[in-house]
């Protein structure tokens, strides 16, 4: 059952009080009656995604409308993001990706097109 929020008049004090959705959002105590207060939901979708996760990457990409260019993009944001973080250092998962590029072509060494 949701949770709903009360402000008493007097006071200002505020009082949670649990009730059905199909039930009247009204609240009172001794004859005084609560204003409803209503707030900001605080529930999110795809807010946070760990930047480091293969995992997450792949569960965010799979069902992901757009083209191949689009995954390109936000693989390249999730980059940014772990630059960020990693305070200049670069990012790590790029580093790891483009020594095993190097190890697997004999040392040759990764070069970006553009």
């Amino acid at each position: 059952m949701p949770e709903y929020l009360f402000e008493n008049p007097e006071t200002g004090e505020l009082i949670s009080v649990i009730q059905g959705i199909n039930e009247k959002h009204i609240y009172s105590e001794e004859g005084k009656e609560f204003a409803r207060v209503f707030t900001v939901p605080t529930a999110s979708i795809d807010s946070s995604i760990d930047p480091f996760s293969s995992q997450h990457f792949s569960e965010k990409t799979k069902n992901m409308k757009g083209s191949m260019g689009d995954m390109w993009d936000y693989s390249k944001e999730l980059s940014e993001k772990r630059k960020e973080i990693t305070a200049g250092e670069g990012d790590p998962v790029r580093k790891k990706a483009e020594k095993n590029y190097s190890k697997k072509r004999k040392g040759m060494k990764y070069k970006e097109k553009g």
